[in-house]
């Protein structure tokens, strides 16, 4: 049970438009990863009848919500835009001070947010159908699309603005109401959000937030038969229980999962370049992006040079309280997270692996409270290692030499991961047959692995998505379901 500090607020589950506490009457602290002594905040630990709840808001919600015009859904979200950039620096605050990413990040995130709140906005006025030629000269067949009803969506504590907004937004502007779970690490950062839509005026019952653990809400969401469709991100281990339990049911459901990201540095690469690229792409955000590099298949006719400028920038890296001007790198998200990516290194170290820098605690008297892990790079690294084959979601690089170009994209697609990949080189020839032939959702030619934008479709192959795409215009697929309709005078 956890014992309250009065002088800290406490967040409710929203539903049906109103803050309401959870049946138990439990709550649970949010931690500050950069000083374990801190609270932000708390939440809810709810129970399923907490949940049944918000699924029937959503339901009674949604009934006149989809009769909406599309321009007037849209109109909320735009109006909630312009309350998130009004309070921009209170949820990045918020967002820094629960999961650890650096506050000029958390702005940026939140920015992202705005920008995602006005894109699906705007869907409310574009096309969502076709006119379709009809065999009868006297009859006129098109397509509409209609929403799916209560959309279930499940959240990590990554990126705890772009991915709820990214999901929820579109879910909401196509006529679908919408019970999200957030990652209990990012509650409070979710409850803000929420505070945003209750502000912009959106009706009782269209968003609902339920907080609490994953093994009760994120499972009872993937079970509950009034929900309609799920969408997940996160690891793969919950990620496929919940598309089983989706599917067993027969409810619509979207996963977007891990990965292992390759980045390949060519031999003609413009090396400043690709290592500026290397380290922002595996170390912001302390590592914690599901596109973050983690493979790094250097060509060996540069490894040397690369790998000596590689460790002389990430020895000038400041590790830190995310909320410090000078801080580049924050602490992971939590203990447990800090555990994993620490008993990685070990695996490394026990297989063989050369560790060049980092791999530990940074000792330190300034920040000795908080779950920090150093910037780390192995080097020696072979195909079947751990560090190599699994994600660690944690700030690690493992540099591996190749001979060649092709052997560069054999080693990068030897994953049951394929979600982002990225390739320095000058050379025409090289940068197409890494885009024919890498087994990728997304490939970036001379950028990091990191990052997508939001009018693009994002999403991954193998094993680190159920094959759905999100963001940009590719959402309507699976936020509505086609209808053809046939009218005959």
């Amino acid at each position: 049970m956890t014992v309250k500090n009065d002088s800290l607020k406490t967040y409710m589950n929203y539903i049906n438009g109103k803050w309401i506490p959870s049946r138990t009457g439990e709550i649970e602290a949010s931690i500050n990863p950069a000083n374990r002594n801190e609270v932000v905040g708390y939440i809810q630990d709810s129970v399923l009848p907490d949940l049944d709840e918000a699924v029937k808001a959503a339901a009674d919600a949604q009934v006149k919500w989809k009769r909406l015009a599309g321009s007037v859904r849209g109109d909320f979200l735009y109006k909630a835009a312009a309350v998130l950039e009004k309070r921009l620096e209170e949820v990045a605050t918020a967002m820094t001070k629960e999961m650890g990413k650096t506050f000029a990040e958390a702005k940026g995130e939140t920015a992202r947010g705005v920008a995602i709140l006005r894109y699906y906005a705007g869907e409310g006025m574009r096309s969502g159908g076709d006119v379709i030629p009809s065999t009868d000269s006297e009859a006129l067949m098109f397509t509409t699309r209609v929403p799916l009803g209560v959309v279930g969506i499940i959240t990590p504590w990554n990126f705890p603005v772009a991915i709820p907004l990214w999901k929820m937004a579109p879910a909401i502007v196509y006529g679908n109401t919408v019970v999200i779970k957030p990652a209990s690490e990012t509650g409070v950062t979710c409850a803000k959000l929420m505070e945003c839509f209750e502000e912009a005026g959106l009706p009782p019952g269209v968003v609902n937030m339920v907080t609490g653990s994953g093994s009760v809400i994120g499972k009872g969401i993937a079970e509950h038969p009034g929900i309609q469709a799920l969408s997940f991100t996160g690891s793969n281990a919950v990620g496929k229980s919940i598309g089983l339990a989706a599917f067993a049911r027969g409810a619509k459901y979207q996963l977007e999962m891990g990965g292992k990201n390759p980045v390949v540095i060519a031999a003609d690469a413009d090396l400043n370049l690709a290592v500026e690229a290397t380290i922002s792409g595996g170390l912001r955000s302390t590592g914690q992006k599901c596109t973050a590099t983690s493979r790094v298949i250097v060509h060996k006719d540069i490894y040397e040079p690369f790998k000596q400028l590689l460790l002389d920038r990430i020895a000038q890296i400041k590790v830190g309280d995310g909320m410090q001007e000078d801080v580049w790198m924050g602490p992971c998200a939590s203990e447990r997270q800090q555990n994993t990516v620490l008993a990685y290194i070990s695996k490394g170290i026990e297989e063989g692996a050369r560790l060049l820098c980092g791999g530990n605690h940074p000792q330190r008297s300034d920040y000795p409270d908080g779950y920090f892990v150093e910037p780390t790079v192995f080097e020696n690294v072979t195909a079947d290692m751990a560090i190599a084959r699994e994600e660690i979601f944690g700030p690690v690089l493992a540099l591996i030499k190749a001979e060649s170009i092709e052997q560069a994209l054999q080693l990068a697609n030897d994953t049951e991961f394929g979600l982002s990949a990225s390739i320095f080189t000058t050379n025409i020839g090289a940068m197409l047959k890494f885009i024919q032939e890498m087994d990728a959702g997304l490939v970036r030619i001379n950028s990091e692995s990191a990052g997508v934008e939001l009018q693009a479709p994002f999403g991954g192959m193998k094993q680190s998505s159920s094959h759905s795409r999100e963001q940009g215009r590719a959402a309507i697929e699976f936020f509505t379901s086609i209808k053809t309709v046939f009218v005959k005078s």
